[in-house]
This record gives C-alpha cells, structure tokens and sequence, in this order.
C-alpha cells in the first residue's frame, strides 16, 4: 500500500509534465491551423458578389442564368528555379493555393480571368523549368469543370517586346490556349483578350499578327452591334455576335502619366505615386492605346503589370481597373476582383485577402505567450497572481 502510494507521487510531476506539454502542442498547433488554413476562410467568407440592376429583385434561379460570376486577379508570378528561393516559392504559393481554392469553395464563380505574369521567369526559363512551372501552377489553381480559368500572356511570362519570340507565345498559348484577339462569348458577354506585349507598334512578326487578329474582330463586333435595318455592304457576310459591347482584358494598362490620381489602401505607395510611367513598359504607348478604344469602344478595360490598384477613365467614360497583384510577395495586402456581368451591365466589387502584417502579429504574439507558458510553467518567471499573493503575505507579516 505504502509503496502504491510512493509510485503516484514520483509519477504526479511526470503526469504534469506531459500534460502541459500536450496543451502546448494544441496550442502551437491550433495557432498554425489557425493562420495557415481557416484564416482564409474568414477573411473570404466576408467578401459578397455585388448586384447589378435588376439582379436583387431576380430568384437565385433567374440571377444564375443571366449574370455571370467572375473572378479577376493578375500577377500571380510563380518564382522559377533561377530567382526563387525555395522557402519563399514554399509559403508564397501555400498562400496563393489555399486563397484561390477557398475563393473557389465559397464564392463558386463562374469564370476566373487571370491578367498576365502567371510566371515570374516564363521569359527565360528552360524547357525542363517551364514544364516544371506550368505543374505547380495547375497545382494550385485546380478548379472543377464548372469553372473556367482565362489566363492572360504577360511579360513575364513570353518577355518585354525585345525579349519576346514566337516560341515563348507558342509555349503559353498551348498551355492557357490564349491567342491575342481572341473573344469568349459567355452568357452573351464579349471578352476580348489582348496581347499587350504585341501592341508594340514596330510591326514585328508576333504584333502585325496580333494587330490583324483585333483588326478582323473589332470589324465582327461592330457590325454585330449594328441595327438588324442598318443596311451595311461592309457587314453583309460577316458571322453575327452578341451585341453586347466588350470588356478587353490585357496585362498592360492603357497609357497613363502615372499613378498620381490613383486611390484606395491598395494603390500605389505616395513615394511612388508620381513617378512618370514609361511607354510600352509600364503601360502602353499612347497610339496603341488610341487603337484599342477606337477598334472596340469597350464598356470596361480590366488590366494589372502595376501590381497596385487604380481606376481610370478614357475619354470620359471608359472605365480601366488595374488589378493588384494577387501574391504576397509583391503587396502585404493582395486581392482579387469580383464581378457580376450581364450582357448590358456589371458591378465590381473588390475581396482582400489576409493582411499577412497581421498574420505575423498572431505568430509574434502566439510565441511571446508561447514562452511566457514555459516560463512560468519551469518556475523562471513568476505567474502575476502568486506574485501579488506573496506581495501581500509579506504585507500581512509585517
């Protein structure tokens, strides 16, 4: 009996032991499930499609057949083998999977349109390394047949203009099937897809191909938004497309002078805001910028390259939206667009994604609990209330 007695309190402190170091491990592993999993599922479940007229007075049934759900995000740029670490690959393509699978799951889009620079080294990257990119980045934006995914060339992705081949467009336009001047009609709704790298203007190979795809579409889509009595010799032959006026979506924005009118918590930093944009480098030149609103004269142009927000009006009434870039490595505060279109009409709303400042204030804070736990719990550091006990014994002492 004596000795039944003896082997529980050798075992007590034991029995202690493992005990806060189970809670330790729930606590560790409850702040990692925590900020590497369910927080994007807090942040996203927060983000709502917008309406369009009309659209709140619709059944969920009739909404569902005549607006079309999309997701637009831009610059995704997956590190290849030559500048990235892999650490940094590791956590910024975690972050990147885990935000667009969540967005998937909850918001269930019709259509995701990704604006260039999927890759960050696609403009010299080795056959081998491509391949290699091209499997991560199928990866982490699987999707279900019941969604479409859209990706765009970007510079990063075929080169800048002199850096650009007609291997390197062949090798994204196999992988993403996208060609420049190519339209997708959805739910009666005319995308108009864009090389901007192309809209050089110098009449290279790769852009006068380009330029004559648009040419010839631009020519479909005007005389599809003819008057059925519009008599035109021009059009007589020409195959008929929804009258719907287009949205063009390209990496480069329009020629703008800088990000100076650009606001919002996502636009660019004030120290950057006023620095002069270069012609067909930071954005298109003025004339290629001319050609597309004259070809098209589109309702909305969506764009991203900036990696910041901003919103632009062309001649008074063309509405441009630059996409942020949707990794961590280039914004603490990345998102994406949502949008709600009709073949008449659409409303944008904007989802951010966690701030990932915040995500390393939970970690910081987590592990300076996390070490005052064990502190105390070795006796190092003195829990507050057994030091204000002791505080008033001796008080009572005296």
């Amino acid at each position: 009996m004596l000795s039944s007695s003896s082997t529980a309190v050798k075992n007590l402190p034991l029995k202690r032991r493992l005990c806060f170091l189970l809670k330790l491990v729930c606590f560790v592993s409850s702040v990692l499930i925590f900020c590497e999993f369910l927080i994007y599922y807090v942040v996203i479940l927060q983000c709502q499609w917008p309406n369009v007229k009309g659209g709140a007075h619709m059944t969920e049934k009739e909404t569902s057949a005549s607006v079309l759900k999309a997701i637009i995000l831009a610059d995704t740029h997956l590190l290849g083998e030559i500048k990235g670490h892999w650490l940094d690959k590791l956590r910024r393509e975690w972050q990147m999977e885990r935000s667009f699978q969540t967005a998937l799951w909850l918001l269930q889009p019709d259509i995701v349109f990704i604006l260039g620079d999927v890759f960050d080294e696609g403009k010299w990257s080795s056959p081998q390394a491509w391949a290699d990119d091209v499997r991560r980045f199928r990866k982490m934006f699987r999707h279900s047949v019941y969604t479409e995914l859209v990706a765009i060339a970007g510079n990063h992705d075929i080169g800048f203009h002199y850096e650009m081949t007609t291997y390197k467009v062949n090798r994204f336009e196999k992988v993403f099937n996208f060609t420049s001047g190519k339209l997708i009609t959805r739910k009666g709704i005319n995308f108009v897809l864009v090389n901007s790298v192309a809209m050089e203007g110098d009449g290279c190979a790769v852009c006068r191909t380009s330029e004559a795809k648009l040419v010839a579409l631009s020519h479909k889509l005007n005389c599809s938004q003819q008057k059925p009595n519009h008599s035109n010799k021009r059009c007589s032959d020409v195959e008929k497309l929804p009258a719907s006026e287009p949205i063009l979506l390209q990496h480069y924005p329009l020629y703008r002078k800088s990000d100076a009118e650009c606001t919002g918590e996502d636009s660019a930093p004030p120290e950057e805001k006023n620095i002069p944009f270069k012609e067909k480098y930071d954005v298109l030149s003025q004339e290629a910028s001319q050609k597309l609103l004259w070809w098209f004269q589109p309702r909305l142009i969506l764009s991203g390259h900036t990696h910041s927000a901003c919103e632009v009006l062309h001649a008074g009434k063309i509405p441009e939206i630059s996409v942020p870039s949707f990794s961590w490595r280039n914004r603490n505060n990345p998102s994406f667009i949502m949008g709600s279109i009709t073949p008449t009409d659409f409303s944008l709303q904007k989802c951010f994604l966690p701030f990932e400042s915040r995500v390393f204030t939970i970690y910081c804070a987590a592990g300076a609990l996390l070490v005052i736990l064990v502190l105390a719990h070795v006796q190092l550091l003195t829990p507050p209330f057994y030091f204000a006990q002791r505080l008033i014994s001796k008080h009572k002492a005296v």
